[in-house]
């Protein structure tokens, strides 16, 4: 596996390299924006880990600049300090998070579940190819969305929510059994990486996304996916 770390602090950048390469993946670094949007142009990657406080270009910027033309899973690293850069980070697309200090195991961990996460979604389902809402259609296995006869840029995060809610319509999901589903592992205390996730595919796939039709929200209890079996696309 190909790794890119974004990260300008070089003690941290050094440790995570070292761990990793024991790890066995390939490591590429950047210290800075301009640099790591270079090599995700021009290198081949499976994953990229991104420091969002960066000199120049913020994090916020690479992030997006990345899903702009890539879906390639994306991890960020910040301060506890900063929730409202998490949330900010995560609706920009990024996959997960995990705020500094870090332990390294952790790190790891993450990395290994996200990149479950792409199996999964690779293999699919081999009985059932595609969720058919009319206007909305789910493919499991090539991980497009269509919305309206026009693709839907999801992140591999926003993807896998979409095939457990598509794959389980009518179901309602509390957002830590939800982050199970899709993380691999539960958040610890009142967490909103699914909030802003589910926010993001709203944005992408609702006419109206204040007034969700598809990802309805059932206050304290959680999510559903809601199916119209006459809707005429």
């Amino acid at each position: 596996m190909d790794i890119l770390i974004v990260e300008d602090e070089t003690p941290i950048l050094e440790v995570l390299q070292s761990y990793f390469i024991n790890e066995g993946w390939r490591v590429h670094t950047s210290t800075d924006g301009i640099d790591a949007l270079e090599k995700v142009r021009t290198t081949r990657l499976d994953m990229v880990v991104l420091d969002l406080m960066l000199p120049g270009i913020s994090g916020e910027e690479v992030c997006r600049s990345i899903r702009q033309v890539s879906n390639l899973p994306l991890i960020m690293l910040t301060s506890k300090a900063n929730e409202n850069d998490t949330i900010n980070g995560l609706n920009l697309g990024a996959d997960d998070y995990i705020t500094k200090p870090f332990r390294m195991k952790e790190v790891v961990a993450r990395i290994y579940a996200l990149q479950r996460r792409m199996q999964l979604i690779t293999t699919g389902s081999k009985t059932t190819q595609k969720f058919n809402g009319g206007r909305l259609i789910v493919y499991f296995e090539s991980k497009e969305a269509i919305i309206d006869g026009r693709p839907v840029n999801l992140t591999l995060t926003e993807f896998k929510i979409m095939n457990i809610l598509t794959r389980n319509p009518g179901k309602l999901y509390n957002r830590h059994d939800l982050s199970y589903e899709v993380q691999g592992y539960r958040y610890i205390g009142d967490d909103r990486t699914m909030d802003a996730h589910i926010k993001n595919i709203r944005r992408k796939i609702e006419e109206d996304p204040k007034n969700p039709v598809y990802i309805s929200t059932k206050v304290g209890a959680g999510y559903k996916f809601n199916f119209f079996p006459d809707d005429e696309g």
